[in-house]
């Protein structure tokens, strides 16, 4: 608006009007006819003289768009157009909207510039840079290359990897400055590294500079977080930098707890999305600029840009929440030990169970051990005790009330003095068949696949499909099957009324408790949501092991022992009274191993097993699901490397209407099938090439029923 007709509005708005309201009336409709922030097209401006070209990675994430593209730089944003910025570009405009030498038209999309060049390998107009949204450069050379990384392994764009990678921006945190750096800390001390055989000299790699790679078997008791931030107040005292990464929140706050402890306020950067958008954006860019160089957060956390990294830890990688359910849906294991090979720094998995994929990295040599003597463990650990079927078939506590007398004794005894953990398996876990005599699971012939009984009588393998007539147990050679059972639905209400004067308190999906009184009081939980007692449990009941055991996964056992040693790790030793009763038949591996409390020796058999039958990790896997014809035209039209191995497709379970849709479930109503594909070692990236090439060209195609493609699916059956 210019200046006469402002005076003109003002003369009309009334001689007596106080001037205040006249300059309130000017400001509001100077507002209202200012135009707004809309991106230009910067038709006949002027371009930058030098790097006029900017390199783009818009955010479409599709598999055929999955490459960058070329815009021209204005002069005026010359400035502010650097690498790493975010941008608005326009996208999606044809060879025929060109005006003044400029590419016009299609709709604005945000993305990210890559580099400047000082010309395009395009032959044609160039559209010009839209608006760049904040001079804040927040992608760094160093994680584009683990983006691209990780979207290569796991057939996915790289706009879907740096959607997780990069947070959305918060204007307000993204303003205010973040603190100066603080000098790098004295370097600790062994403390509780001490219990473990190479501890002190973990502890004196990092602290001299040094990249040691090792698998952590965790002694039970509270004192794993101690422990993590001593290993990063070690990588701090060398001058670099660290990342934790640990499953859910509350890890999350017993780490920083103990990094606050060691090493004060000011050292290290908290990311977990309890904190809110605008904290965790100015968390971040505090990392990104160098102010913090300590990192603990959960799963996006694995992509914090930690400047100078040298060590880079992942607690209880077993755990579910590690897998990032969003396309590409890569592991937060992978994605640490991508970054261990990129920069070269020190890699540490831990927890207080070990999975396969830890004991792999040990047996290839890539990572060494990191654990205690049997002394040390039997002096840490509680005593096991198990009941089995036949235990309970002659209890008659235990057909009345579902809870065998030894747990009752184990409670009552463990009630004088302290809190008593009791874990109940969630529900909803398929059954699976197993062997009525000595209870393993059974498997196809062709595929080892996990069998199931869909008709009356007959069995059909979960992978493959084939059908199985003539079905016996090799380990046995009994004829008999039977269905695993599902856990107790309500265990909360029996002890309540069995302990009357006794409080009972609950954990799980709807309540999430962190920690409980060291008073005496029945704590029961589900697994992974377990609290933690002052003083330890005085004992814990692991009920109805056959519920975690009987499901349809290959994993089955190594995540029942996981769940069974992350419960009793939190129960007092064996030298204070700590007691721990698991309900599950004492013969099964898994259960031998809680009773010598020895994962490692699992996981290794396992291993070995899974290396025999061609089972991940040894081999690579990749999971194709949809409908029936959208999966079977998938596979006629991918070229898959000439190892390949098909299996399937099989029919996936339909989702039930009205509860919660399992990650790679179909939607309710509607039927899918699954195909599996398998790779010996060696040969992952070329099948992860292959699928991506082929989900790229139906993408491009359109039209097609749309497939799902997940590499390393954590569910094979």
């Amino acid at each position: 608006m210019s200046s006469e007709n402002g005076q003109g509005d003002g003369g009309a708005a009334g001689e007596g009007a106080p001037p205040e309201q006249l300059a309130l009336i000017r400001e509001s409709v100077r507002q209202a006819k200012a135009p707004r922030a809309k991106p230009r097209t910067w038709r006949g401006a002027a371009l930058a003289e030098e790097l006029p070209v900017a390199r783009v990675l818009v955010d479409k994430g599709v598999l055929h768009l999955d490459r960058y593209f070329d815009y021209a730089v204005p002069a005026e944003l010359d400035a502010d157009a650097q690498p790493g910025v975010r941008v608005r570009v326009r996208f999606g405009a044809g060879r025929g909207r060109v005006r003044e030498g400029r590419r016009e038209g299609g709709g604005l999309i945000d993305g990210f510039l890559v580099e400047r060049l000082a010309a395009s390998d395009y032959a044609g107009p160039l559209a010009a840079l839209a608006q760049v949204v904040s001079p804040e450069p927040v992608l760094s050379e160093e994680l584009l290359g683990l983006a691209r990384a990780v979207a290569d392994r796991y057939a996915g764009s790289l706009a879907d990897v740096l959607q997780l990678a990069v947070p959305p921006r918060n204007a307000r945190a993204e303003q205010r400055p973040s603190p100066a750096p603080l000098p790098p800390p004295a370097a600790p001390q062994a403390g509780s590294w001490g219990r473990y055989e190479r501890g002190g000299a973990f502890l004196e790699s990092l602290a001299s500079g040094g990249a040691p790679r090792a698998v952590w078997n965790a002694l039970p008791g509270p004192e794993w977080s101690e422990e993590l931030a001593r290993a990063v107040a070690a990588t701090l005292a060398s001058g670099r930098g660290a990342l934790v990464v640990v499953p859910d929140g509350r890890a999350a706050a017993r780490v920083d707890a103990a990094l606050t402890v060691l090493l004060g306020e000011g050292r290290h950067a908290l990311l977990t999305a309890d904190a809110g958008p605008e904290k965790r954006y100015r968390e971040w860019l505090a990392v990104r600029r160098g102010s913090v160089r300590a990192v603990v957060g959960t799963r996006a956390a694995m992509f914090a840009p930690v400047e100078n990294l040298g060590l880079v830890a992942l607690w209880d990688d077993g755990d579910d929440s590690h897998s990032e359910p969003h396309a590409p849906q890569p592991h937060a294991r992978d994605v640490l030990l991508l970054r261990a090979a990129q920069d070269k720094c020190a890699f540490l998995v831990g927890g207080w169970s070990c999975t396969v994929e830890g004991a792999q990295l040990v047996e290839s040599g890539w990572a060494r051990p990191l654990i205690a003597a049997r002394e040390q463990v039997r002096h840490s650990a509680p005593l096991v005790r198990t009941v089995g079927d036949q235990d309970l078939a002659r209890d008659e506590a235990a057909r009345a009330a579902r809870l065998p007398s030894l747990a009752w004794q184990a409670a009552r005894e463990g009630l004088r003095h302290g809190p008593v953990l009791v874990q109940v398996p969630r529900r909803g876990y398929v059954p699976r068949m197993a062997c009525a005599q000595c209870r393993a699971a059974a498997r196809c012939r062709h595929c080892s696949g996990p069998l199931e009984a869909r008709d009356a009588g007959a069995l059909w393998c979960g992978w493959c499909g084939r059908e199985e007539s003539a079905w016996h147990c090799p380990e046995c050679g009994s004829f008999r099957l039977r269905a695993q059972v599902v856990g107790a639905r309500r265990t909360a209400e029996e002890l309540g009324r069995a302990f009357p004067a006794v409080p009972v308190r609950t954990s799980g999906r709807e309540q999430v408790l962190d920690t409980v009184p060291g008073t005496p009081a029945l704590v029961v939980s589900t697994p992974g949501a377990e609290p933690v007692a002052e003083g330890g449990y005085a004992a814990a009941l692991l009920l109805d092991g056959w519920a975690m055991l009987g499901r349809p996964d290959l994993r089955a056992g190594e995540d029942a022992l996981r769940r069974w040693i992350a419960a009793a790790a939190l129960v007092r030793p064996s030298g204070e009274g700590g007691t721990v009763v698991v309900v599950a038949e004492p013969t099964l591996r898994p259960v031998q191993a809680l009773v010598r409390w020895d994962p490692v020796g699992h996981a290794v058999r396992e291993l070995a097993e899974r290396a025999e039958l061609g089972f991940p990790p040894v081999s690579r896997m990749a999971a194709v699901s949809g409908t029936g014809e959208a999966v079977a035209a998938f596979l006629q039209a991918v070229e898959l490397p000439a190892e390949a191995e098909l299996l399937g497709p099989v029919p996936v379970p339909s989702s039930p209407a009205g509860r919660p849709r399992r990650p790679g479930a179909p939607p309710p109503g509607e039927e899918w099938e699954r195909a599996l594909l398998r790779v010996p070692p060696g040969r992952g990236a070329a099948l992860a090439a292959a699928l991506k090439a082929a989900q790229a060209a139906r993408m491009a195609r359109g039209g097609e029923e749309a497939v799902r493609v997940r590499i390393d699916p954590p569910d094979i059956g």
